[in-house]
C-alpha cells in the first residue's frame, strides 16, 4: 500500500494492521523497507531513541567596536560559531555583524539536547531585559557595566531553573 513519492523522497505511510499499536513504513527504495512498531514498555522507547552526541553550549559574546554590545547565543562548536559572528566564514546572527570583532565573555556547557539550551539562552535573554540597569558610576567601563549587568541576568537564571550539572566558564 506505499509508493514511492519521487526517487528523493522516500513514502512514509501509516498501515491499519492493528489500531492499538500502529506501524510506522518507511521505504528507503522499492526493494527494502523498515518497519517501526512502537510498543508500550519503556525500554523499547529507549532503544529506538538515536542518541544525540553533539553537547550545546550557551555563550555570551562582547563587541570590542564602538558602542560596545553583549550578544548571547547557542552552539554546539563554538569557535565555528565565533569565526561566524566576526565574518572570518559565512553565517552568523545578523544582529551581531555591527560590533565586529567579538570576544569570547562566558560559555556555558553541559546542556544534553537543544530545547534546554533554547530555554537557558531565552531565561538569559528575558532576564537581562527585566532586570534594572544599575546607574553608571565614573569608575566602571561600559563594557564592565554589561558584563556585570548579564552576570546578575544569569545568576537570576541559574536561582529559577536546575543547573547543577552545567558548567559556568567566565573569560573576561
Amino acid at each position: 500500500m506505499t509508493r514511492l513519492l519521487s526517487r528523493t523522497f522516500p513514502s512514509v505511510k501509516l498501515r491499519d494492521t492493528n489500531p492499538k499499536a500502529p506501524v510506522l513504513k518507511i521505504l528507503k527504495n522499492p526493494q527494502t523497507e523498515v518497519s517501526i512498531s512502537p510498543s508500550s514498555s519503556q525500554q523499547s522507547q529507549e532503544n529506538l531513541k538515536i542518541p544525540n552526541p553533539k553537547s550545546w553550549s550557551v555563550y555570551l559574546i562582547l563587541s570590542t567596536n564602538e558602542p560596545i554590545k553583549t550578544y548571547v547565543g547557542i552552539t554546539t562548536d563554538f569557535a565555528r560559531r565565533l569565526k561566524q559572528h566576526n565574518g572570518e566564514i559565512r553565517g552568523g546572527a545578523k544582529a551581531s555583524s555591527a560590533g565586529r570583532p567579538w570576544l569570547c565573555a562566558c560559555i556555558i556547557t553541559g546542556f544534553t539536547c537543544l530545547s534546554q539550551a533554547a530555554s537557558f539562552e531565552s531565561k538569559w535573554k528575558i532576564f537581562s531585559r527585566k532586570l534594572p540597569r544599575r546607574k553608571k558610576d565614573e569608575e566602571m567601563s561600559q563594557s564592565d557595566a554589561l558584563l556585570l549587568h548579564r552576570r546578575r541576568a544569569l545568576d537570576k537564571v541559574e536561582e529559577s531553573l536546575e543547573c547543577s550539572h552545567l558548567e559556568t566558564d567566565w573569560k573576561i
